[in-house]
């Protein structure tokens, strides 16, 4: 599976701090937990790369479903 490709998956994310000072993700898809902690520096350039991902999609047009 890639960044382009489609799935029927759901996930729930939970994003927030730690009493540690990190930057939680918390993903939960199907059973399975994933917790990523990052410091908030990471969080920070993660923030943008999101940033610039959404500025990036309004761009596309998406392709017609027949």
């Amino acid at each position: 599976m890639s960044i382009n490709t489609e799935s029927d998956v759901t996930a729930d994310l939970q994003i927030g701090p730690t009493s540690l000072g990190a930057v939680r993700l918390f993903v939960a898809a199907g059973g399975t937990e994933i917790p990523m902690d990052f410091t908030p520096e990471e969080a920070e350039e993660i923030a943008e790369e999101l940033r610039v991902a959404a500025m990036a999609a309004r761009k596309v047009k998406p392709a017609r479903r027949s």
